[in-house]
């Protein structure tokens, strides 16, 4: 495939993503016709098929997805190689990209707002997303940091604290156990707790606060976002174990309450992480350094944190990751 060209793989790139000429054609602003004559040249070099129809859709043979994954990883390459050039000549600029857990939404906008406040020739990236898929991303190196809880433990990685992060038991205004002292953890089993999806951080911090505290199981209703357990608890359809950064609002205004449970808040914390092969380019280097130095502050400013934590810059491996998760 010795003549295979830049422009080609772009192509091709954009037609697996979309899974379809047509909106690769539109991002691209192109014809599709011209899409299609592209992707046939780059499968004639290939001497394989990339793509196959299904219907109306278009979905990518196992060569396809190697070209695919291919052509991500030159356009990174590239990348980093302009934000180099651009580094040696003193100039400030390259594109960041950050993923986040879908917990640290919650904080995460304001910290980039100020990061491109101090930094206006970087251009942001932002992908939110359950912990699975952002771990995913790391993986592939489809982002260049991520915001999460303890780091993946399926591969190894740099992972540097840089505020904690309570996670809280919270109920209705009006639900019984509202406003009572030093409740035991044992009161949990007659409640029915909505609980986040598999694989989520929060919940696993709770499954492991129960096992802890040797809590039966009970009634659980498993529901998809922060958002939609906050609008289940404040309609009383139980209780919920939460971090406290998701919360500020509706305590504010009294629609939620934190419980005083017993042993409560769990403390955790906020990490960056990336891989430990990532070469950081200026941006990226910069923002580690802002989160080292203001990361804490400006989350207590906006949800009330409890102070900054030390930030450590210890490699984690597979093994010392362990299986925490924001």
């Amino acid at each position: 495939m010795k003549n295979v060209t830049l422009r080609q793989l772009k192509i091709f790139e954009a037609v697996a993503r979309n899974l379809s000429f047509s909106r690769a054609a539109e991002e691209l602003h192109l014809t599709q016709p011209a899409v299609s004559m592209q992707v046939q040249t780059l499968e004639d070099l290939a001497g394989l098929p990339l793509t196959e129809q299904a219907g109306k859709k278009v979905r990518l043979t196992a060569a396809g997805e190697e070209i695919a994954r291919q052509a991500r990883r030159i356009a990174e390459q590239l990348r980093e190689a302009g934000e180099a050039m651009a580094a040696l000549k003193g100039v400030e600029a390259g594109r960041l990209k950050i993923g986040v857990v879908s917990t640290a939404k919650y904080f995460a906008p304001s910290l980039l707002a100020e990061y491109r406040r101090r930094h206006p020739g970087v251009e942001l990236q932002l992908t939110v997303n359950n912990r699975g898929t952002i771990v995913r991303h790391l993986a592939e190196n489809d982002i260049d940091l991520a915001i999460m809880g303890t780091p993946p433990a399926e591969f190894e990685t740099v992972a540097k604290v840089f505020a904690e992060h309570p996670l809280v038991f919270i109920a209705a205004p009006d639900h019984p156990l509202a406003g009572k002292r030093r409740i035991e953890p044992q009161r949990l089993a007659a409640e029915t707790l909505l609980i986040r999806e598999p694989g989520s951080g929060t919940r696993g911090a709770l499954e492991r606060f129960l096992e802890q505290h040797k809590v039966p199981s009970g009634a659980t209703m498993e529901l998809g976002s922060n958002e939609t357990i906050k609008q289940a608890v404040m309609a009383g359809l139980g209780l919920s174990f939460i971090s406290e950064h998701t919360i500020g609002m509706e305590r504010a205004v009294g629609r939620l309450v934190v419980l005083d449970i017993s042993d409560t808040p769990v403390k955790r914390q906020w990490r960056l992480v990336y891989r430990t092969d990532k070469r950081l380019m200026p941006a990226a280097t910069a923002f580690v350094q802002f989160m080292d130095g203001e990361g804490s502050r400006l989350i207590e400013a906006q949800v009330g944190g409890k102070g900054p934590v030390a930030m450590t810059a210890a490699p984690k491996t597979a093994r010392s990751a362990g299986r925490k998760s924001g």
